[in-house]
């Protein structure tokens, strides 16, 4: 038998959704089975799957030992000797992290354990903000993602309550943020506004642009500007309306302006020229425009956040200053 008394980080979760993480080797239909017959209690009682935790509560679970093994990758932090994290802002709720170009964020279909997450899990366990040992379900988790290729601002939060609120804050769009890309031509007009419908393939993991909705396709909306232009190059600042996969590279690309160094939706001829292999692409402003109940991270609101450089801008447009 192992129990668990409920924390402050692991209240007001649905209890299905704690025994997923707290014992992550238990299926689903044997989860529902072993409430049925009491062999996962609260409080001393049966206990039902949808029930929200409360802090103070005890879970008691009289199952095997084997289902709390923790799946591959989920310590990847412990082997972490030096965390590669560029922390562009931290408190007791947050962590903003600059991502570098070429680190994913979290493990993927390659099987890649070198992840943003890890290593921001890492800079929390060895500063001490964060003692796994004293949790029982709850990790640092990342709020948003951002590709591969791509650079800039992704947010980690570090309690629970932080978790629900951006999750909810990011779904209800009250937060913006803007973006800066390299891209071939010069847009014309120089600012505007990009509409269209995107759908994804996602066997081949790409996306295109429609003018008029079709099946499976979702609202796409970029504003974007013109900052500077040099050499055939456009400097462009976009702002995302919404957030769809790929939504600034299809973008560009269908209006004719792929982004530089973009081998999935640019011209690789154009690209081999500059000797770019990925796209030049950073997310470089956050701003919290909360209009909704935020709770504990009410003192966000209004509050920006902008990286202090971006490599591909120094590099093509260089003395330029970031806005």
């Amino acid at each position: 038998m192992k129990e668990f008394h409920i924390a402050k980080n692991d209240s007001g979760q649905r209890l299905n959704k704690f025994l997923e993480k707290a014992v992550p080797r238990l299926p689903g239909g044997m989860m529902h089975k072993y409430c049925r017959l009491k062999r996962i209690k609260l409080n001393g009682k049966r206990a039902e799957p949808s029930c929200r935790l409360q802090e103070g509560d005890v879970l008691q679970l009289y199952i095997n030992d084997e289902f709390f093994s923790v799946p591959d990758g989920a310590q990847a932090f412990r082997t972490i000797a030096q965390p590669r994290v560029s922390v562009l802002y931290e408190d007791e709720n947050i962590l903003l992290a600059d991502k570098a170009p070429g680190m994913v964020v979290h493990t993927d279909d390659r099987g890649d354990t070198d992840t943003l997450i890890a290593h921001i899990q890492a800079h929390l366990y060895q500063s001490g903000a964060w003692d796994p040992d004293d949790e029982l379900s709850f990790v640092p988790a990342l709020c948003n993602r951002i590709d591969r290729g791509t650079g800039g601002i992704v947010i980690a939060a570090k309690t629970a309550e932080a978790l629900r609120v951006l999750n909810d804050k990011i779904k209800n769009r009250e937060l913006s943020k803007k973006y800066l890309c390299i891209v071939h031509g010069h847009p014309s007009p120089a600012s505007g506004r990009m509409d269209g419908f995107l759908r994804k393939d996602e066997k081949l993991g790409l996306v295109t642009v429609h003018k008029t909705r079709v099946p499976g396709a979702k609202t796409a909306v970029t504003l974007y500007r013109t900052l500077a232009v040099r050499d055939g190059l456009a400097l462009v600042e976009c702002e995302l309306i919404t957030g769809r996969t790929h939504q600034i590279r299809a973008h560009m690309a269908a209006a004719g302006h792929p982004l530089l160094g973009d081998g999935k939706y640019g011209l690789n001829e154009l690209n081999r020229k500059f000797g770019e292999k990925s796209q030049a692409l950073y997310s470089y402003k956050l701003r919290f425009d909360f209009t909704t109940d935020s709770g504990g991270l009410a003192y966000l609101n209004g509050r920006a956040f902008t990286v202090r450089a971006v490599p591909f801008v120094q590099k093509y447009f260089p003395g330029y200053r970031i806005p």
